[in-house]
């Protein structure tokens, strides 16, 4: 890449060409970048937020062991391995009662680290920047141009003067809501979604969490879930209305609700100053395919899950995983085959997770229309799934990443 030098993350003051043009600095565009600079490839990342945004905005925080794995072969682990929380089991409470499903016996001994969204795009910052490699906070305006042919690019303004990037392969890892998805043809894509009539409302908490694992809870009042971040901070989450605001659920509120459902024999839920608090949207999205010329979709710009399956940070991750092999083919050899193939190998996980999640999320919540056939449903779902050896096997390599362990 031909720059100048600058001071600002690492910031060239000009930028005429580079190989690998990113756009996104989420989970997705940090470790393609970190996976391509392993080979020797250059990039630029791009990103509409500021650092200090994305680096703090609480999303996912459960790592499969293959995403954890990841982190740890590039060097990127150190910190999660100091601070992240290995779990080997989750705890399925209905009808009071606590079910255990034991990753590590089920699985031959994986498990999950938690470890917050937030903290992997600090590291993968840092390792970055470190480097001397670029990534160019609040950008607007952008558009990407000839992404049909071999020689796309992509522009935009950064301090309100005009850019461009010329590159040979354009990454789109900028979410759900970026440009880089509309970037694409009308016709092209086929779009497969499903919005829920519910939404999860989510607090993090100043408090230690109630349980050394994560409770999954099926209850006549709707779902629940106690989570955590560390040893200090819990992360708790209650299935509410899809239109429900969150001016309506005080502090007070939240804690009764969720100790209500929540509530075990011998078991009680610490209560604690809560520091953070919305409402999410639940939904299935997935496009196909996931590529059209010099650019390829990776992460929420291509698929979106429910979060009851800790699904979604963990595909973005496997994309890119898959897209920077693909690269690396690509500029050893010339070999296009593995970027031709690249949304292919990539939807065959993107469904079986969708496939998971959907699951997860139809057996532990109340759905409107339910009634007491559906609830008799679920309840004997649920006791089949703790008390069969083979179902319990299905949740916990689904849950650990099944993707990972077969490729």
């Amino acid at each position: 890449m031909r720059t100048s030098p600058s001071q600002k993350c690492g910031v060239p003051a000009s930028l005429v060409r580079t190989q690998v043009a990113i756009v996104g600095a989420g989970p997705a565009g940090l470790m393609l970048a970190h996976l391509l600079s392993l080979d020797g490839i250059e990039s630029v990342v791009i990103e509409s937020r500021t650092r200090t945004y994305v680096e703090h905005r609480v999303r996912a925080g459960v790592l499969e062991q293959g995403s954890a794995d990841l982190l740890d072969a590039t060097g990127a682990g150190a910190r999660m391995r100091s601070e992240g929380l290995v779990h080997h089991g989750i705890q399925l409470r209905f009808g009071g009662s606590d079910h255990r499903i034991d990753f590590g016996e089920l699985t031959g001994g994986r498990g999950i680290t938690v470890y917050g969204q937030q903290e992997i795009v600090k590291d993968l910052i840092a390792l970055r920047l470190s480097a001397g490699h670029p990534i160019l906070f609040e950008v607007s305006d952008v558009e990407l141009h000839d992404i049909r042919s071999d020689q796309p690019s992509v522009s935009f303004l950064l301090d309100g003067a005009s850019m461009s990037i010329d590159c040979d392969i354009v990454a789109g890892c900028d979410g759900f809501h970026g440009v880089s998805r509309d970037s694409i043809p009308a016709g092209v894509l086929t779009t497969y979604e499903r919005d829920y009539p519910f939404a999860w409302l989510g607090i993090l908490a100043g408090i230690a969490p109630s349980s050394e694992e994560l409770i999954y809870c099926y209850h006549e009042r709707g779902f629940a879930l106690l989570s955590m971040r560390s040893p200090t901070v819990g992360r708790l989450y209650l299935q509410v209305p899809a239109d429900e605001r969150i001016g309506d659920w005080p502090d007070a509120r939240i804690w009764e609700e969720l100790q209500a459902r929540l509530a075990a024999a011998g078991w009680s839920l610490a209560e604690g100053p809560v520091t953070e608090k919305g409402i999410s949207a639940m939904r299935s999205f997935v496009v196909e395919p996931m590529q059209f010329g010099r650019l390829f979709l990776s992460g929420d710009a291509a698929h979106i899950v429910p979060p009851t399956g800790a699904k979604g940070m963990n595909l973005a991750l496997r994309d890119v995983s898959v897209l920077a092999e693909a690269v690396a083919a690509f500029y050893a050899a010339g070999d296009t085959r593995l970027l031709d193939e690249y949304s292919a190998n990539c939807l065959r996980r993107v469904w079986r997770a969708q496939h998971f999640s959907w699951w997860m999320t139809s057996m532990l919540h109340r759905f409107p229309d339910h009634d007491a056939y559906q609830a008799q449903l679920q309840r004997a779902q649920l006791a089949y799934t703790v008390d069969s050896r083979a179902a319990s096997t299905s949740l916990a390599e689904n849950y650990v990443g099944y993707e990972w362990a077969t490729t």
